[in-house]
């Protein structure tokens, strides 16, 4: 596709949560410039990547392997405050600190092939012809809703996880929680303190790890996530492979019966779900805890996706175009390893620039 009109960039960096910023901080010590020789664009309204969004009740102290973004640590913050709140000014002062120039709120539309070996990077503030992407753009924005029969019969209110609003709205309230992961339980043991009535139902039988979990679990974890994405399969969180840690609040929740699992229903009802067996439960709220797909809609122009439905990657670098990098995909969706990743596409896309020096023009 023509490239006239589009602004010239030696890399474009495709969302500013903590994938984003890591790519933006290492380009910058790689020599290269903010708003000359890259450029960073986020559609959110306000720094703190998906952080802005969570619900008021998860404060900083309940936020378990929040890593510092590299080059500034995040200290003195008040646990009792929300994260939204901690992580969302921690994130100002480092794009800040650091001049990342961050454009928001902007939307991608689209990345194609344009002239000259560039990527034509579509936005509603103009195009953007980069000679290399970071793609950060995370998962927040792609809710996985689960289909069941009789969904749209409920007449109940049903929300996601990414609509969340804290466990006052469920006062009073007949509530059935589907999802095994961490927020899922999360989401139970808050909303169990004031809803009439709770039900948890999960797809597989969750799975609760017991002991420490050191540096070596954790690098076998990371490696399985990796395989997948290597073979181009859709990723697992991290999360999904390890299990959920036993803390003291999770048991008291099991010894309780608030963590009491049921397996998934198999139809939705007016008023609330049932099982083949006859089963019956009765809700005025579903709450999908269902997690999230990754948001790289964006990028289908350009055909990345294999056979098996993920983008196949090595290391950060896409497979089938050496120019696109997926920080925060798979094994680095975490924020230390999206620190990670951040550094190795950085350290890929200097050699690729080096390798392949650009025109001289300002513009396009």
């Amino acid at each position: 596709m023509n490239n006239f009109g589009a602004r010239a960039a030696d890399v474009v960096v495709i969302g500013a949560g903590q994938a984003g910023l890591s790519g933006a901080y290492h380009l910058r010590r790689a020599g290269l410039r903010p708003d000359v020789d890259f450029v960073v664009l986020d559609h959110s309204p306000l720094p703190g990547g998906a952080w802005q969004f969570r619900w008021p009740s998860l404060t900083y102290g309940k936020v378990h392997g929040m890593h510092a973004l590299p080059g500034m640590e995040l200290t003195g913050a008040d646990e009792r405050r929300p994260s939204s709140e901690v992580i969302g000014e921690y994130f100002t002062r480092y794009e800040h600190a650091f001049d990342l120039r961050v454009h928001r709120p902007v939307d991608v539309r689209a990345v194609r092939e344009g002239d000259g070996g560039r990527l034509l990077v579509e936005t509603d503030e103009g195009a953007y012809a980069a000679r290399a992407l970071i793609n950060a753009t995370g998962t927040w924005d792609r809710p996985f809703w689960p289909r069941y029969p009789g969904q749209e019969s409920f007449l109940g209110r049903q929300l996601h996880t990414a609509q969340y609003p804290g466990p006052g709205a469920f006062a009073g309230r007949r509530v059935v929680v589907v999802g095994g992961g961490s927020s899922g339980t999360q989401h139970l043991m808050e909303i169990a303190g004031v809803a009439a009535e709770t039900t948890w139902v999960t797809r597989r039988p969750p799975v609760f790890r017991e002991g420490p979990f050191g540096e070596e679990q954790g690098r076998a974890a990371v490696a399985m996530v990796e395989e997948r994405v290597r073979q181009g399969l859709p990723p697992l969180s991290v999360v999904s492979v390890t299990g959920l840690p036993l803390n003291d609040a999770i048991r008291r929740a099991r010894a309780s019966g608030v963590l009491d699992r049921l397996p998934m229903f198999d139809r939705i009802t007016p008023t609330g779900v049932a099982w083949d067996d006859g089963r019956t439960v009765e809700a005025d709220v579903i709450l999908w805890a269902t997690g999230f797909r990754a948001a790289i809609d964006h990028l289908a122009p350009l055909r990345l996706r294999g056979p098996g439905g993920g983008i196949a990657l090595d290391g950060t670098r896409a497979v089938r175009d050496e120019r696109i990098h997926l920080v925060g995909y798979g094994p680095s969706a975490s924020t230390i390893g999206a620190n990670r990743a951040g550094r190795a596409a950085v350290q890929e896309i200097k050699q690729l620039l080096d390798r392949e020096p650009g025109l001289v023009e300002a513009a396009l």
